[in-house]
């Protein structure tokens, strides 16, 4: 036969084919070896202790933990929540730090000495000014609104659970949870990725909420849409917060459905990547859609997203 397909025969030249699957394939063991490689050190309570909590550690986790068990899986967990204490402790202060909402100017400002507005009754009563006696008479005392808005608010989160939202995914689950514990803020969680999973019951509780989401797969956002929209109950009082990198295979039908959240009244915040760093990307097809209707991506440092959130909620 011809040359090289005898059993003596050269070996057929694969060479053009190792760029193609190389890199993969290098890039699938090497997760694998660091999978097996973490579950015998979880195995091992001395070796687990010694662990830090990371976010690239947090992914690994929440990638496996249905592959763990026992020691290894109590190990993972007390990771998990160490790192969810950790990060919660850090978005708490920048809630707390953040400036608050709008002001409620039909509320009339309460007439205590902390609320005076000096400068302005001075300016109000220069009229009042008497040269002689080098004295200002005061007719009205000015004094500043306080009041914030009391109306309870509605947070709808909507997360995707796919790869490569791990690190967005998580600094909004706990940031949900900060608000959850907000007095007058009835905050709501769905995660999705081909399916829709309403984790509301454990929204004030990012630890047991990670421990439920289901990460990798493909996305489909318009499952996750027909959860959210009969939450949206009172448009005027819901913000709804949408974290995924938006590459859906569905596109304009779900953009529609957000579009029409938009028009209702209700506050859309769609945000493509919170972290410390700001990486990851968006599909340019939706960005470009969110900048047109007015509801811009939401990316870069979680703070931005802290001062959207607590703006509108408080």
């Amino acid at each position: 036969g011809p040359a090289g397909t005898g059993v003596g025969g050269p070996a057929p030249d694969l060479s053009r084919l190792v760029p193609a699957i190389g890199p993969e394939l290098g890039s699938i063991e090497a997760g694998l070896v660091r999978r097996m490689h973490l579950r015998e050190v979880l195995a091992d309570p001395a070796l687990a202790a010694r662990l830090t909590p990371s976010m690239s550690l947090m992914e690994q986790l929440l990638r496996d933990k249905d592959n763990l068990s026992g020691v290894a899986l109590a190990n993972a967990k007390a990771l998990i929540r160490r790192y969810v204490d950790e990060v919660t402790e850090v978005l708490r202060t920048q809630v707390e730090k953040s400036t608050v909402g709008e002001l409620d100017r039909s509320v009339p400002p309460k007439r205590v000495f902390r609320n005076l507005d000096i400068d302005r009754t001075i300016w109000k009563n220069l009229t009042n000014w008497s040269p002689e006696e080098e004295r200002l008479y005061v007719d009205r005392l000015y004094y500043r609104h306080t009041s914030r808005r009391t109306t309870p608010q509605r947070l709808v989160v909507v997360v995707d659970q796919s790869g490569s939202m791990v690190d967005s995914m998580v600094n909004c689950t706990i940031l949900a949870s900060i608000f959850a514990g907000l007095p007058k803020v009835d905050v709501h969680l769905i995660a999705y990725d081909t399916q829709a999973l309403d984790l509301t019951p454990w929204a004030h509780d990012p630890f047991e909420t990670l421990l439920r989401t289901k990460l990798g797969g493909g996305t489909d956002g318009t499952v996750a849409m027909a959860l959210a929209q009969p939450k949206i109950a009172e448009p005027r009082n819901t913000v709804v917060v949408w974290i995924s990198d938006f590459y859906e295979w569905r596109h304009q039908e779900l953009f529609d459905s957000m579009a029409a959240v938009h028009r209702s009244g209700a506050k859309f915040i769609p945000v493509g990547s919170v972290t410390s760093s700001g990486r990851g990307s968006v599909n340019p097809w939706f960005r470009e859609r969110f900048k047109d209707l007015g509801t811009p991506v939401v990316s870069g440092h979680i703070k931005k997203l802290v001062h959207e959130l607590k703006t509108f909620l408080t």
